[in-house]
């Protein structure tokens, strides 16, 4: 199972055509496969205890043929959604692969669900089967209507998983799946209203290897740790879906955070290829890097929330290793990117994956040309973007436009283009700032914020003002060791000043002990800025522009 390697952007792009194959199934054609090898490792397990469990494909293979017959013999088949709501142990790839196997539809939870959380996903998407861990089950009210509700540890009403797998046999015949088919469902994080089904095909399983290619330039022998929960869509992409695609292996760690216990397990178990929320990613440089021998890993990338230039830059000055940073949603996964062959951009998302066409949609609907700003869309078809959200066709069509005769999926997003085609992340649509006639993207100010040595993180608002309709106000969160006060403030402004267009500084500052965040990580602006709106000219430390 060979990656095609990238060496040049521009030829890889323009050659590149999708050969989506009539039917998938991910155990089949993947598993199965690197399975033909019975000792080629899959899956290295450990956790905060130190344990360690290793599996092989053909383990994996196996494991998940009984899990498919377990759902079998329960009546769960082609179609029907299956809960799977696991902390990171290996159950989760066995039933995630069985139930994919089956040609059952997963839906990967986190496993800090609360009981609604689980109540409306069970409703909404008709869920007939469950597994979970016997802390969870009660988060379920309604199991017993279920065909089958499995614990990986023993729970009253529940079966238990390790017995009931061993009673099934290690052989399962694949379900045939079409390419259309749907074939897993992720729950958006629901930021703002109830979240949605994002419903992918299983086209989409096969095509998210094509950014494990390119992005993550995974091949067989690496050792790839991604840090994402279960629940979260860059799970699928960047712990089963992609490394596996590639014949390559995962580590998979059950633990609390802990910086430098992130860099004892790169460095000891030799890992290759990391990928790390931009939270985290600020949390380690800050760390001393000396006496970890990182000399085994290559490349680190992140994705699900921007990473800052600073820390970028500061990673790169710490480990000798490019930091890729990379854009994607849940509805389309990795979409836009940035490249090993490719020279790194400060602050850029980079350019749009080889077999995705990406446009910039201007405020009237037409196609911003050039080096312009506007609303990001993929083109349609493309087999990386969901079917729609799960029995809400209203809600699927108005995420969809038609220009030039040429549909589009639209992300929300505003990006801008610089004339060599890189993409710059600016916020979401209703994030940029408009203030006496400029628009001012919160990444801009956030990027500058960062680079003061006082600031571990930041978010930039919208906040209401009578003389220019909005200002830029920034949330601070700081490095152990300084102290909110009036003179920080007025010190991270002039800052910002100098690193940034002085029209883009932010107003007003508030240091606040942490920001708010979705489950998955990422930034709640919109929850800042309309706290700030609610409370309308409020005053705040720093609430008094430096002068000009």
């Amino acid at each position: 199972m060979l990656s095609p390697r990238m060496i040049d952007y521009a030829a890889t792009a323009a050659s590149f055509r999708w050969t989506v194959p009539e039917r998938f199934n991910f155990a089949r054609d993947v598993v199965d496969h690197s399975a033909a090898d019975p000792a080629k490792p899959a899956l290295l397990w450990c956790n905060e205890a130190g344990r360690e469990r290793r599996f092989t494909f053909d383990d994996i293979a196996r494991a998940s043929c009984r899990f498919a017959n377990l759902l079998a013999a329960h009546g769960v088949g082609k179609g029907d959604r299956v809960v799977v709501m696991l902390p990171r142990l290996p159950e989760w790839q066995i039933a995630m692969v069985g139930t994919l196997r089956a040609g059952a539809i997963p839906i990967p939870c986190i496993d800090m669900l609360t009981a609604k959380d689980v109540a409306y996903r069970v409703g909404h998407s008709g869920a007939v089967a469950a597994v979970t861990t016997a802390a969870n089950t009660a988060k379920f009210a309604d199991a017993a209507r279920f065909k089958l509700r499995v614990s990986v540890d023993a729970a009253d009403g529940w079966l238990e998983l390790g017995p009931a797998l061993a009673a099934e046999p290690e052989t399962f015949a694949a379900v045939a799946l079409a390419a259309d088919d749907p074939a897993i469902m992720y729950y958006t994080s629901g930021s703002t209203g109830n979240p949605k089904g994002v419903t992918h095909a299983a086209h989409a399983i096969w095509a998210w290897r094509v950014s494990a290619w390119y992005w993550l330039d995974l091949r067989p022998g690496d050792l790839m740790w991604c840090t994402a929960d279960t629940g979260w869509s860059k799970a699928g992409t960047s712990i089963l879906f992609g490394p596996w695609s590639c014949g390559a292996q995962v580590l998979f760690y059950d633990g609390r955070f802990d910086p430098r216990l992130r860099l004892e397990l790169l460095a000891r178990h030799r890992v290759t290829v990391f990928c790390a929320a931009a939270t985290e990613l600020r949390r380690l440089i800050a760390e001393d890097f000396s006496g970890f021998d990182l000399s085994a890993l290559r490349l680190a990338v992140s994705a699900g929330e921007t990473v800052n230039p600073e820390v970028v830059r500061r990673w790169v000055e710490k480990t000798g290793r490019p930091l890729l940073d990379g854009y994607g949603q849940t509805e389309t996964l990795m979409t836009v990117l940035n490249y090993p062959c490719l020279p790194v951009k400060p602050g850029s998302m980079g350019k749009p994956l080889p077999g995705t066409e990406v446009a910039l949609v201007a405020p009237g609907g037409t196609l911003a040309r050039g080096s312009a700003t506007g609303e990001l869309a993929v083109r349609l078809p493309n087999p990386q973007v969901m079917l729609g959200y799960w029995q809400e066709p209203a809600k699927t069509a108005a995420a969809k436009t038609v220009v030039d005769g040429v549909e589009y999926w639209l992300s929300g997003d505003v990006v801008r283009r610089d004339d060599e085609g890189y993409l710059f992340y600016e916020g979401r649509a209703d994030d940029v700032i408009s203030s006496a006639g400029y628009r001012i993207g919160p990444m801009e100010v956030e990027n500058a914020l960062i680079e003061h040595p006082a600031v571990q993180e930041s978010a930039a608002v919208a906040s209401p003002d009578p003389e220019r309709g909005e200002v830029v106000k920034a949330f601070v969160v700081l490095r152990p060791g300084h102290a909110p006060s009036d003179a920080l403030a007025r010190e991270l402004q002039e800052h910002a000043k100098r690193v940034t267009a002085p029209y883009k500084y932010p107003r007003r500052i508030e240091f606040v002990a942490e920001l708010p965040k979705t489950a998955s990580g990422k930034l709640r602006r919109r929850e800042l800025r309309d706290r700030e709106f609610a409370r309308a000219n409020a005053p705040a430390i720093g609430d008094n522009p430096p002068p000009t």
